[in-house]
């Protein structure tokens, strides 16, 4: 490196040292998001520095292995296991470590409640509810990575930033990819957000073909790596329903401004256009760990080992309109943003409990979305406006019941 080069390096890393210093909790850390985001910070320490994002707390539900590895390497000052009986487990892998271990539900909370500046919550499902309203309150800045604290408590999470001065920074690609083209301008100007799926596994299989597939055949998704739920939820399109909820709710915006577009490579993840007759679009290769960069530094940026996108590779961008008729949970999400009050808690806990049954090979691919359809229109809840925890936790209880009842029945 010549002298020049070191010098613009060095004035870098100085110009950063703020955000370096910031640190980090990560909830759901073994899971496939909390993974690449303490992958993104074991390369921004070897990039800037040892001390660089200096870690809180981790936290998983119950993969004890991961987890004390993960805390080998990491060396949070917390470690907590979801599951209480998991924690002598826990204690022993550490032992000598020096590292503070607790266990339960409780210790969950409390790890998002201990003082470190950003709280990465990837825990999935409704799970992630009380830890990312605890980090909210104490003013933290919360990087989202859990669509079902806006779909399931939408006005319980408002009300909480409102009465806070925590900042949320969405990392799903789509959202985080509508975050920074739209950089802070208002709803009123923009026409259109169009978000972009893959299509997932499934989007160009006929009807009878889904009908007869494996959870092995969707769970394989052609360009991401995720979780089994979140693999399915693509493979139905029901992740982009649950994701046109959480940008109406994020960004502000009317059901009329907010699109799908099936696009299989997943380079763009989103388009924004305004009403002078731009559009702005956000490109990028698929790797979640660019959307948590993003999330760890912002307003800055700071170095990730994700992949770099090369168009001239690429080759071409292909797009079509989604295909409702093949993909009914879509339509399902997009009706439930509409209706609003706890369509979407409803539609969210009994997709959960579809989702589990089919990978739990006790119903079928396409019994996923009649599960929702109807657990939906057999609710008295739907159009119910509720705005405290309680509630809404009340009613998410009571959707997977009956959505439990319905897989029951779709069996026998």
């Amino acid at each position: 490196m010549n002298a020049l080069a070191a010098t613009r390096h060095d004035f870098e890393v100085t110009g950063l040292e703020p955000v370096l210093a910031r640190s980090v909790t990560v909830l759901g850390s073994t899971g496939s998001i909390g993974v690449s985001t303490l992958d993104v910070i074991a390369h921004a320490r070897r990039t800037y520095g040892a001390h660089a994002l200096p870690v809180e707390a981790i936290t998983a539900q119950s993969n004890v292995e991961a987890l004390a590895k993960q805390a080998r390497e990491i060396k949070p000052k917390l470690v907590v296991i979801g599951d209480e009986k998991l924690y002598r487990a826990l204690k022993e892998e550490l032992s000598g470590s020096g590292i503070e271990i607790a266990a339960g539900r409780s210790a969950v909370i409390a790890a998002a409640s201990r003082p470190s500046n950003t709280v990465m919550v990837a825990i999935m499902g409704a799970a992630a509810l009380e830890p990312a309203l605890a980090a909210v309150a104490r003013s933290a800045t919360v990087a989202l990575a859990n669509k079902e604290c806006i779909v399931a408590a939408g006005s319980v999470f408002h009300r909480a930033l409102a009465n806070s001065t925590a900042s949320v920074i969405p990392v799903d690609s789509e959202h985080n990819a509508v975050f920074q083209v739209l950089n802070g301008e208002g709803a009123q100007e923009v026409e259109k957000v169009t978000l972009t799926a893959s299509g997932g596994p499934f989007r160009d299989w006929s009807m009878e073909q889904m009908a007869v597939c494996t959870v092995e055949q969707a769970v394989a998704h052609p360009n991401w790596s995720m979780g089994a739920k979140i693999s399915v939820d693509s493979a139905t399109l029901m992740n982009k329903g649950l994701e046109l909820i959480e940008a109406h709710f994020l960004f502000a915006l009317p059901v009329e401004k907010l699109d799908v577009l099936v696009h299989p490579q997943s380079i763009v993840h989103c388009l924004v256009s305004y009403a002078d007759g731009s559009t702005l679009a956000h490109l990028s290769a698929p790797d979640m760990r660019t959307p948590i960069a993003h999330a760890l530094a912002w307003p800055r940026r700071i170095e990730s080992p994700s992949r770099r996108l090369n168009l001239a590779e690429v080759g071409q961008l292909t797009f079509r309109a989604p295909d409702h008729e093949r993909f009914r949970c879509l339509g399902l999400a997009q009706d439930c943003m509409r209706t609003g009050g706890m369509a979407p808690t409803i539609l969210n806990a009994a997709n959960e409990i579809a989702v589990e049954a089919f990978l739990n090979r006790r119903i079928g691919f396409l019994d996923i979305p009649r599960v929702v359809e109807t657990a939906l229109n057999d609710s008295p809840n739907a159009n119910a406006s509720i705005d405290t925890l309680e509630g809404v936790l009340a009613i998410d209880m009571r959707a997977r019941q009956l959505a439990t009842e319905i897989c029951r029945r779709v069996v026998n």
